[in-house]
């Protein structure tokens, strides 16, 4: 039998706000909102005697415990020994594979002295990202101070609270972020993935037309859609192909193709653009050329923005980012770890190589809608050049082009695409690649989801 017209409207009624819920949960990922993380401050104020004053010893000998959580949710205090401190971990069950991480939203971490127990640090995750947190340090009898890092940098260093770190360690979540108030920049802490529609699906269609490419030495695709070197503007011989620069021009025109109906020609982009170098760089110009993959990639990004939003968007001011969110970064090198200064944006050379992960998840969440042209350089000379050679001395010099695409996905995991060369690599290659004291420029791209280089 058929459901009736009448029954079939109570049933939408019945499931029309569960689908709502339903569909804003996929929209936002499987993370919810800071706000409405589930207030564990009733389990850590029960559990504060047993696992954050009893002493060292007898917390490492204790069993892991499990706590269903009254607002929904489950959570596993347990403690790992390190040589000087343990760690009193109040881990939240994940979403999906059901594992208690220690970095599921709504985690709680504390680290105590190893001979006097006394709490040294307090680590929270309001979203579920091993990398993204905010960490509070005792700071005298009745105040601490704040950290929030993202991805190894700070984005907040030191920032006072008036609350006692006993008092903090009970304290609902959301108490202490009111007491932050706009210090506190929840806004890296919970990304709606639905922003980031037109990065997927230029990623997928740059997946998709990539097995038609393969690598060339100073190959790029001209006007009028031959293989060209781009140094003489002769057509390839051989099997042609694209080089870095070829490659980022390539994409370009993949998104300005549908718009114009032509691609873009080869010399207007690697004419100068803006201010760089000085004076001493001034004659090298011809010898060395220092400053081509700059020119070539703001020359891109100009006619991008030009093409796609209007002439305004194609000035220097515009595409180029210079914006600084942090001022200190963690450096990691084996079992070493330090902090160091991160000056930000520098002239002439854009952004040191070790702070490239954060600035790119920064610049995710406060500019959606856009990708990144990337040019690293380095102080370098010319190694092959004769000894009398007066194009041999060091400077900064533009070498290599890529495109970086940073992005959140359906579930609201953070990753990054890379495109260099005709190919497709990661930001862990990419960034490994490169030595400390290595840069990057970059200048930012409008998408479109039209895509036909």
């Amino acid at each position: 039998m058929g459901i009736s017209a009448k029954k079939k409207s109570i049933l939408v009624g019945l499931f029309l706000p569960f689908l709502l819920v339903l569909a804003a949960q996929q929209a936002f990922g499987l993370d919810v909102p800071v706000a409405r993380i589930v207030d564990d401050s009733a389990l850590r104020t029960r559990a504060r005697d047993t696992w954050l004053v009893e002493s060292p010893a007898r917390v490492l000998a204790m069993p892991r415990a499990l706590h269903d959580l009254d607002g929904g949710g489950r959570v596993e205090i347990r403690a790992v020994g390190r040589p000087s401190e343990i760690l009193v971990q109040f881990a939240r069950q994940h979403h999906t594979c059901g594992q208690f991480t220690g970095w599921v939203q709504g985690s709680w971490e504390f680290t105590r002295a190893r001979n006097c127990g006394a709490i040294r640090q307090v680590r929270v995750f309001p979203r579920s990202d091993a990398n993204t947190f905010v960490q509070f340090r005792p700071f005298g009898a009745d105040r601490v101070q704040m950290d929030v890092l993202i991805y190894d940098a700070y984005v907040v260093r030191g920032q006072t609270l008036p609350v006692s770190m006993d008092r903090l360690s009970v304290m609902p979540l959301n108490d202490i972020l009111q007491l932050a108030g706009s210090r506190f920049p929840v806004r890296y802490f919970q990304p709606n993935p639905d922003d980031f529609r037109d990065q997927r699906q230029f990623i997928a269609n740059v997946r998709e037309r990539l097995p038609e490419l393969r690598f060339a030495d100073d190959g790029a695709i001209d006007h009028s859609g031959r293989f060209v070197y781009i140094a003489t503007g002769e057509e390839q011989r051989g099997q042609p192909g694209l080089n870095c620069s070829g490659f980022a021009k390539w994409l370009i025109d993949g998104i300005l193709r549908p718009v114009t109906g032509e691609r873009m020609a080869i010399p207007p982009l690697k004419a100068p653009f803006g201010d760089r170098g000085s004076s001493f760089t001034d004659d090298f110009e011809e010898l060395r050329d220092p400053f081509f993959g700059l020119d070539w990639i703001r020359n891109l990004a100009s006619q991008a923005g030009t093409v796609l939003r209007s002439p305004a968007f194609g000035t220097l001011e515009e595409i180029e980012v210079r914006r600084e969110p942090f001022s200190q970064v963690i450096l990691r090198r084996g079992s070493n770890v330090s902090t160091r200064s991160f000056p930000g944006f520098l002239e002439n050379a854009g952004y040191g190589i070790e702070g490239l992960l954060p600035l790119l998840y920064t610049l995710a969440i406060d500019e959606p809608g856009r990708f990144f042209l990337a040019a690293v350089n380095n102080d370098m000379y010319a190694p092959h050049a004769p000894r009398d050679w007066r194009g041999r001395p060091w400077m900064r010099q533009y070498f290599h082009v890529a495109a970086l695409v940073p992005y959140f996905d359906e579930q609201g995991v953070f990753q990054v695409a890379v495109f260099e060369s005709a190919t497709e690599t990661s930001i862990s290659r990419f960034k490994n690649r490169y030595a400390l004291g290595h840069h990057v420029s970059l200048v930012r791209v409008p998408l479109e989801r039209a895509f036909d280089p």
